[in-house]
């Protein structure tokens, strides 16, 4: 090796400092004044805080010859007087280069047990991976933690853990690491079931009397008698006559899924372009469009003549199709690339809407729609898809507190 060349990372002697103890203000800026007297360089550092507990590393280069001793008692000095523990080690290079194919899984759990987190860190280490850190994201109203992993690329790594939460009960989001993450995205949601917990035809139905006849069609149509369009017609046929003032009671008879409110806040705060499609109506989607801000919104239209309800739909119609041409249409118009997209939703007829999606994300949904999506979210909370992006509950409690 020529002089003018430095020395590779992994044969610089280096000093593992680490520190242990009750936390409290100062501690990192009195370790780093220690260690400054030595004329050490900052290799890396890592600290975390749980329960009130501090543990802080610091990898630095060796200090100049013959004052390592003095370095290590200055150190030791500083830590007992405030009651802290440190442990010097002594070694070569920076931590060990992480492999390829780097993801970030996220784990939600309500709650989220020891045993699961086993079983999941052993299925991460089976497929190849290292656990290069880990952090939480979330402790209520779900426990979310996050791995970041690498040495294994993303989909094998996906679809063991999507094995893995099946079998044991959590939620498990592997996506690729990387800028983008982060980057302006399109979020796209079905609205029946999963930004409300209504079934619209069904408020229209109650109205209308025929509650139990609808719900017969709906049921031809989950035995796969009748497509998704043909229970439509059949359904809306039987609202024919209802006075269109139903609709203003049916705008305020719809429930918005616990979180809602708190996912489309937090996502339009961060930049994010929100939408939603449904086989459900305008006349409700447009109000909801406009209540919460939606960027897009598309659905099936009824028609209405001379203030009653026809029992038709007019225009396009949103199916199982529809949806994704849709997300494509609003990705399109939103300028993100379709990788880029998030999609949300419960049912069969959103799971081309799920599979077109950069992610796609099977909300308390139907197992056919579980096992197809690139990750499930089975608690009761809408909100907790922000985890699958990153994003975490300070940043969100964080925001509102600014806000407001």
């Amino acid at each position: 090796m020529s002089a003018s060349q430095p020395p590779q990372t992994s044969e610089v002697p280096t000093l593992l400092v680490k520190i242990f103890g009750k936390d409290r203000p100062g501690i990192t800026a009195g370790l780093f004044d220690t260690l400054a007297a030595f004329s050490v360089d900052v290799v890396d550092i890592e600290q975390v805080v749980t329960r009130g507990r501090i543990t802080l590393c610091a990898l630095v280069t060796e200090p100049p010859a013959g004052t390592e001793g003095e370095l290590r008692a200055t150190v030791h000095g500083w830590a007992e007087a405030l009651k802290l523990q440190a442990e010097i080690i002594s070694g070569l290079g920076d931590n060990r280069p992480r492999g390829s194919g780097r993801s970030h899984v996220t784990v939600l759990g309500h709650p989220l047990t020891a045993e699961c987190t086993a079983a999941i860190a052993a299925r991460i280490t089976g497929t190849g991976g290292n656990i290069d850190r880990i952090h939480r994201l979330a402790k209520y109203p779900v426990t979310a933690v996050e791995f970041a992993v690498s040495g294994c690329e993303t989909e094998p790594l996906r679809t063991a853990l999507a094995t893995e939460a099946a079998e044991i009960g959590v939620d498990v989001a592997v996506v690729s690491a990387g800028l983008h993450r982060r980057a302006q995205r399109l979020v796209v949601m079905d609205v029946d079931s999963t930004l409300i917990t209504d079934e619209v035809i069904e408020l229209f139905a109650a109205h209308a009397g025929c509650e139990a006849e609808v719900a017969e069609v709906t049921a031809a149509a989950m035995r796969g008698e009748l497509d998704f369009e043909q229970s439509l017609h059949a359904r809306v046929a039987l609202l024919a006559g209802l006075d269109a003032s139903v609709v203003d009671k049916v705008r305020t008879e719809v429930r918005l899924t616990p979180g809602a409110r708190t996912l489309i806040r937090t996502l339009k705060r961060l930049g994010f372009q929100v939408g939603v499609v449904s086989g459900g109506f305008t006349q409700v989607t447009d109000d909801l469009k406009e209540r919460l801000g939606l960027d897009f919104a598309s659905a099936n239209t009824l028609e209405i003549v001379d203030g009653r309800l026809t029992g038709r739909v007019t225009g396009e119609i949103v199916d199982r199709a529809g949806k994704a041409r849709l997300l494509r249409r609003f990705a399109a118009e939103a300028g993100v690339p379709l990788a880029q997209t998030v999609a949300i939703g419960d049912g069969a007829n959103d799971l081309d809407m799920l599979n077109a999606a950069g992610l796609g994300v099977a909300f308390n949904a139907k197992p056919v729609v579980r096992k197809a999506a690139d990750t499930a979210v089975n608690v009761p909370f809408l909100d907790a898809v922000l985890y699958l992006l990153g994003i975490t509950r300070e940043e969100v409690e964080t925001a509102d507190a600014h806000e407001g």
